[in-house]
């Protein structure tokens, strides 16, 4: 895939709307969901002795949900999203950790 491809891909896929989703309003209230968005990629190219050419790269883009802004009667108020995989990560190291310390009394 040649270089410019590549650039405007990366230039149409990281903007605004992949962080803030869709409002949505019901009865009053209007909820913004939020994302976390991070991307990287590389490309390069060069040429052999021979005069031989090419180029490449590639990109990857990711996103996990971190929450909403929910608006209602004139006040906005943000509601973290509950990663559960991490919060349980987290239980059993701490959990982990205690026993380990506890046995070595």
């Amino acid at each position: 895939m040649p270089l410019q491809r590549i650039t405007d891909l990366v230039r149409d896929t990281l903007h605004v709307q992949r962080v803030f989703g869709e409002p949505v309003e019901r009865d009053g209230t209007t909820v913004i969901p939020v994302a976390l968005v991070g991307g990287g990629g590389g490309a390069g190219s060069g040429q052999d002795s021979a005069g031989d050419a090419g180029e490449g790269g590639g990109f990857g883009l990711g996103a996990r949900p971190a929450g909403a802004y929910v608006i209602r009667d004139g006040a906005v108020r943000w509601v973290p999203a509950v990663d559960v995989n991490r919060l349980v990560a987290t239980v059993a190291a701490v959990v982990v950790a205690g026993l380990l310390r506890r046995r070595r009394r």
